[in-house]
This record gives structure tokens, C-alpha cells and sequence, in this order.
């Protein structure tokens, strides 16, 4: 399965959708119009590892949430990520039985370099 979750007016989203040079087997979900389910969710911490590791502190309701100064547990990132799309770091890049997420540029070139190895 090749899929990646974004946000459409995200204009990095967008700026590295268009550099991975994508397939058309490759599907989109804007996670404002549709947002991400418990399931998918569940699937994408399977492959991550944590529901932290999927969390976006960079979020601006982080910050105007006090959540910064906040312990929070697994199921706190996880619920904040059903309540809002704003909390999923973006993009999640889903390719066959990998996961790349975020827009570093590491993980943008990691992301390139599989897909180009496995096209």
C-alpha cells in the first residue's frame, strides 16, 4: 500500500508531494477534509512505534494548550490526534511496509531514495 496522509493547505505538504514524484497507486488524504480514523491511526503507531512519534509538537494548539508543559502518555497523543489533524505530524508517508514521517529533509530524502529503489 503506498498512501500519504497531508494536509492540502499545507504548502510544505504540498512542496514535497510534488518533489517524491508520485505514482498514481500512490493515495492522498487531506486529514482536514477527511480526517484520520482510530484505525488508521492504530495502523500508523504499529509502524511507528508510539503515538509520539506521530505527534506534531510543533502544533500551534500545543503551545495554546499548555500541553508543553505537560506530561503526556500515550493515549494523550493519541487522543489529541483523533480530537484534531493539527496534532499528526505531516506528511505520513506510508510505502509498501514503510513510514516516513515528517518534513525533515532527512526523511524526505529516505523517502525518495525507497521509492525510487522500489519503482
Amino acid at each position: 500500500m503506498k498512501k500519504i496522509y497531508h494536509l492540502s493547505t499545507c504548502t510544505t505538504c504540498k512542496r514535497i508531494i510534488k518533489e517524491l514524484n508520485l505514482n498514481d497507486d500512490v493515495a492522498l488524504q487531506d486529514i482536514k477534509s477527511n480526517p484520520i480514523t482510530e484505525v488508521q491511526l492504530d495502523e500508523l503507531k504499529t509502524m511507528a512505534g508510539s503515538y509520539e512519534a506521530l505527534f506534531s509538537k510543533r502544533a500551534q494548539l500545543y503551545k495554546s494548550k499548555g500541553l508543553k508543559d505537560k506530561v503526556l502518555t500515550e493515549a494523550d497523543f493519541k487522543n489529541y490526534v483523533l480530537e484534531h489533524y493539527t496534532f499528526l505530524k505531516r506528511p505520513v508517508m506510508l510505502f509498501d511496509d514503510q513510514i516516513f514521517i515528517g518534513n525533515s529533509a532527512k526523511t524526505v530524502a529516505d523517502a525518495k531514495a525507497y521509492l525510487s529503489a522500489h519503482d
